[in-house]
């Protein structure tokens, strides 16, 4: 005789509840499996498949209880305990391949069919323990439905583990969850066929009462497993928070050391011209002023060029705290070309003390352009001096080549051609870098702080190779109407 069973409804509410809570905490100890590295690592990843695994083999001990027998029933431990450790493994297991795997398609799926597989076999396990008297077979059409809930849910639930981060999604992945394997676990009971072995007359009442009891105990015992649980992570989450604080804090330290070494070095390299030319102007002037008949005019020619390097350094100074101070440069309209003949004016000495030809081809009529006088000449010395330094150890000629010519979009071009050692290989765009040097001596700072100036003007600065050797610097500047704009 075929003996039919009914549902305590509220056990059966208990035991969605438990799948609920048990899915949510696994989610959330799941992302400390993917943020954490060696032991941590793996304390996180066997809590999670404690949880998980423990809660589903809860809820489906308690969706057991739940089912009420006219005849009493008892239960196997030792297979009862081997169905909980089989929920553990095969949760620990999908969970450990997908955190090691970054979740592929490929190990999804497979991770989704063992752990599905696994869960089933939890759950017949769990079954197989049942003791009364009436012998258990199954309807195969809703065991292999069964099987499909099992495997669909377990690669939802290994999908959802490391994809979830807002509390909204953990929540509603976790409603998914509890209901997915819920039914599951309600589909596999309604494949099971009771048959009475013989007549039975026993009541039902405290039978009913001891599966309630027992059942209330095991999900009271979950309910503080997953709060102990939730609480870990609590803590281990606020303490992540506290140390990511922390590294930001160091890091924006490390960050104003950074500027201020990037700032020293900028002073440091950018004021050496000029101070450079105010010695050279001291020692002229001294030569003047200590000869029999001193020349008066002559040192006070060299005095007044000493005056106008001290006063171009302090506005070099300026024109760099702006800039890395973000300030607003002092803008008025220039001619490049006047630029350019100063810059040769400056560097003259350097060029004859190496047998330097310089020859310009600067466009006339060129529109001026909206900028800052410092800054630009700033730019033009160093690419200028650069050209020099590559070329005054080379044999041959040296020749340098200065152009300007108007450029599309209304803008200008400026070029400065060298024929000495040309750009390092593979690197023509890293000499741009910070600290970035090949100089035996150099800082690495002119040219990225060139760059940076170009940029605040809305223009462009970059290197080409020259052939049969040397290097061109070329630099693009808006004209006044488009600056204006």
């Amino acid at each position: 005789m075929v003996v039919t069973g009914t549902h305590n409804p509220y056990l059966v509410t208990l035991s969605i509840l438990v799948a609920s809570l048990a899915s949510y905490t696994a989610l959330d100890l799941s992302g400390h499996v993917e943020a954490a590295r060696g032991f941590a690592r793996r304390v996180w990843l066997v809590a999670a498949a404690i949880t998980m695994g423990g809660g589903i083999w809860s809820m489906h001990f308690v969706g057991m209880l739940a089912f009420i027998m006219p005849t009493p029933m008892s239960y196997d431990i030792g297979l009862t305990i081997l169905s909980l450790v089989v929920a553990m493994f095969v949760t620990g297991g999908g969970f450990y391949v997908i955190s090691r795997q970054s979740g592929s398609p490929l190990h999804l799926v497979l991770s989704g069919i063992f752990m599905g597989l696994g869960i089933a076999a939890m759950h017949y396990t769990g079954m197989a323990a049942m003791r009364g008297h009436a012998e258990l077979s199954y309807d195969p059409l809703f065991v292999a439905l069964s099987l499909v809930i099992a495997i669909a849910a377990s690669t939802v639930a290994l999908w959802l583990a490391f994809r979830t981060t807002e509390l909204g999604q953990k929540l509603l992945a976790a409603l998914v969850m509890g209901l997915a394997i819920s039914g599951m676990h309600y589909t596999a009971m309604r494949a099971a066929i009771f048959t009475a072995r013989e007549p039975f007359h026993e009541a039902q009442a405290n039978a009913s009462l001891d599966q309630t009891n027992l059942a209330l105990a095991v999900a009271g015992i979950t309910f503080t497993i997953l709060a102990v649980a939730s609480v870990a992570s609590l803590f281990e989450r606020k303490r992540a928070e506290e140390a990511l604080r922390q590294a930001q804090a160091d890091l924006a330290r490390v960050s104003r050391v950074n500027t201020m070494a990037e700032l020293t070095a900028s002073l440091a390299h950018e004021v050496n011209q000029p101070i450079t030319a105010a010695v050279a102007n001291a020692d002229a002037c001294l030569s003047w002023l200590a000869g029999a008949t001193p020349n008066l005019e002559e040192a006070r020619a060299a005095a007044m060029g000493m005056v106008k390097e001290g006063m171009r350094a302090a506005e070099i100074i300026t024109g760099i705290r702006q800039l890395f101070k973000k300030g607003t440069p002092q803008r008025e309209l220039l001619d490049v070309n006047e630029l350019i003949r100063e810059m040769i004016v400056l560097l003259r000495g350097e060029v004859v003390r190496y047998s330097i030809s310089v020859r310009t081809e600067l466009a006339a009529d060129l529109p001026r352009v909206a900028g800052d006088r410092v800054q630009l000449q700033q730019v033009m010395v160093n690419l200028v001096s650069n050209s020099i330094e590559a070329m005054k150890d080379v044999k041959g000629s040296r020749e340098l080549a200065i152009k300007s010519r108007r450029a599309e979009d209304e803008k200008l071009m400026v070029s400065v051609s060298d024929t000495g050692v040309g750009l390092p290989p593979q690197q023509a765009n890293q000499i741009f870098d910070a600290f970035f040097t090949t100089k035996a001596h150099g800082t690495g700072m002119g040219l990225s702080i060139s760059r940076s100036i170009v940029a605040s003007h809305s223009g462009r600065l970059w290197a080409t190779d020259n052939s049969p050797r040397g290097a061109s610097f070329h630099l693009i500047l808006p004209t006044r109407v488009e600056a204006d704009e």
